[in-house]
C-alpha cells in the first residue's frame, strides 16, 4: 500500500486553498469540482457532448524571441535569452496554439500554476479552435 492518495489529497487541498484566495467567499475553489460534477449531457447543446473528453494541449507562454542558428549553437548553461515580453506582463494561455486567456504565475507546494486574469468568451474560444 502506498501513501500516494494521501499525498494527492494534500496537494488538492493546497490548490483548493490557493484558488479560494482569488474570489470572495471561496467560490472559485469549487469551480473545478462543480465542472466535474455537471451532467455529461447538455439539453441546450447536445452536439458538443461527444467532444468533451477530447484532450487538448494547454500551454502557458512567458514570451518569445528569434535568434540565429549561430547564437543558438553558442548557448550554454547559464546563458540568458531576452524575450519579447516585459517583466510583469501577463502570461499567454494557449490551447492547441490558440490564445484563449492571460494570467499570472502562482506557486503552491513548489509547483507552478496560473491564475487567469483575462479570458476570452466561450464563443470566441470555440471560434479560435475551429481555425
Amino acid at each position: 500500500m502506498t501513501d500516494e492518495p494521501v499525498t494527492q489529497a494534500v496537494v488538492d487541498e493546497d490548490w483548493g486553498a490557493a484558488l479560494g484566495e482569488q474570489a470572495p467567499g471561496g467560490q472559485t475553489a469549487t469551480v473545478f469540482q462543480e465542472l466535474s460534477d455537471q451532467p455529461r449531457r447538455s439539453a441546450a447543446n447536445p452536439d458538443i457532448d461527444f467532444i468533451l473528453d477530447i484532450p487538448v494541449q494547454l500551454t502557458v507562454e512567458l514570451g518569445r524571441t528569434r535568434i540565429t542558428v549561430k547564437n543558438l549553437m553558442q548557448l550554454a548553461h547559464g546563458s540568458v535569452i531576452e524575450l519579447n515580453s516585459p517583466a510583469g506582463a501577463p502570461l499567454d494561455v494557449l490551447v492547441n496554439g490558440c490564445l484563449i486567456a492571460q494570467g499570472e504565475v502562482v506557486v503552491v507546494n513548489e509547483k507552478f500554476g496560473i491564475r487567469l486574469t483575462d479570458i476570452t468568451s466561450p464563443a470566441e474560444r470555440i471560434r479560435k479552435l475551429n481555425r
